[in-house]
């Protein structure tokens, strides 16, 4: 090696040593720990059956509304996938836990809620079951709705600060008593989730059954079509966004605390097309709302097709939802028309539609009123 050489090998080394004497003094060279400044994503189960799992294409529907409005840091999670079926445009998270023909109190007994859980660690649960239960009236609604009970148990014991958003399930019109038992099941959710709820573990109640119509937005009365899956999306993503961004949406019900009022008040039958008469009796109230039925009956000699009633609420009180009739207001008037199905009506026969009402003070009965033709 020559002198130079040798020289400039001297100097490299010297500066090395230097380097590591300045740079750690006295202690040995150790790598710096890792650190990651990215958030874990928050992890979101949809549960149900197959208007979940089949395709379900509200859930990428979904996905791109959060995803649009800027909740990047999500993850759908669920030991099923729909491989990307929803064809719209976009790409998505197609994980899910729906399983079709599955039905809550099916998945509480057998106990099969657990280790879908253990395996997906979700955050957030979505959840849209009770429509397999009510096929045939097989379960009772305290069946329903203790099976729920047993499932946000097993939840919270995965994950004791779960947040639980449960839906008012969409119409089901799957068998004859299916479209009563889906209304029945609805009313009942909203009080149970109100005696449930927690601030560490939340149950936000969705409804998804109001404007939801059943003869245009599912192709066979029970499985959403595109505009079904559009407006469960629409539903879900504001309670959702609210759930993700640390605020909790209140639940859109009454308390747990229900009065009944069993009487019934028969009203005078107006004059009209036809002879009728139209009975009200509150089912259920509660702070700021309550529960209404109508009867109304054909007094007349012949067979009518159809029937119109009214329903004088007073001021301050507003229908929010409505089934077995299509219900409109004006002012403090509510006017219910029969649907298609339940028009028609012997002498002597009747039928019932029945409505939630929002209220600012007392809720005194309402007065009836009916006409048939």
């Amino acid at each position: 090696m020559s002198r130079q050489s040798l020289r400039y090998a001297v100097l490299a080394a010297i500066t090395t040593v230097l380097a590591f004497t300045v740079a750690f003094p006295g202690s040995p060279v150790r790598s710096a720990p890792h650190r990651s400044s990215a958030a874990a994503p928050i992890r979101i189960m949809p549960l149900g059956d197959s208007i979940t799992a089949g395709p379900g294409c509200w859930r990428a529907l979904l996905w791109n509304q959060l995803r649009t409005a800027g909740y990047s840091n999500i993850d759908f999670v669920g030991s099923t996938s729909d491989g990307g079926s929803c064809n719209y445009g976009f790409s998505y998270d197609a994980d899910h836990e729906g399983h079709g023909g599955f039905s809550a109190v099916g998945i509480a007994d057998n106990n099969q809620l657990p280790p879908w859980l253990n395996a997906a660690r979700p955050d957030v649960v979505v959840m849209h079951l009770g429509t397999n239960d009510l096929w045939g009236g097989w379960q009772s609604m305290d069946t329903i709705l203790a099976a729920f009970t047993k499932l946000v148990g097993q939840m919270r014991a995965n994950n004791s600060s779960m947040r639980i958003v449960v839906s008012q399930i969409i119409p089901h019109h799957g068998c004859d008593t299916c479209p009563a038992d889906t209304v029945t099941l609805n009313n009942r959710i909203p009080g149970w989730a109100a005696g449930l709820t927690t601030a560490q573990s939340p149950i936000v109640v969705v409804d998804q059954w109001t404007g939801f119509d059943a003869a245009t937005d599912t192709g066979d009365g029970v499985h959403p079509n595109d505009s079904g899956f559009r407006k469960m999306a629409d539903r879900f993503q504001p309670a959702l966004a609210r759930v993700l961004g640390g605020t909790v949406p209140p639940t859109p019900t009454p308390g747990p605390t229900l009065s009944v009022t069993p009487a019934p008040s028969p009203s005078t039958p107006p004059p009209g097309i036809g002879r009728c008469t139209a009975t009200y009796r509150t089912v259920s109230q509660w702070a700021g709302g309550f529960q209404g039925e109508v009867s109304v009956r054909n007094d007349t000699a012949a067979a009518t097709t159809a029937w119109t009633a009214t329903v004088s609420l007073g001021s301050g009180r507003q229908v929010t939802q409505s089934w077995n009739a299509t219900v409109t207001q004006s002012g403090a008037t509510a006017t219910a028309r029969n649907l298609g199905w339940n028009g028609g009506l012997a002498p002597g026969g009747s039928t019932s539609f029945g409505f939630l009402a929002s209220s600012t003070g007392d809720n005194p009965a309402p007065v009836v009123g009916c006409t048939v033709g």
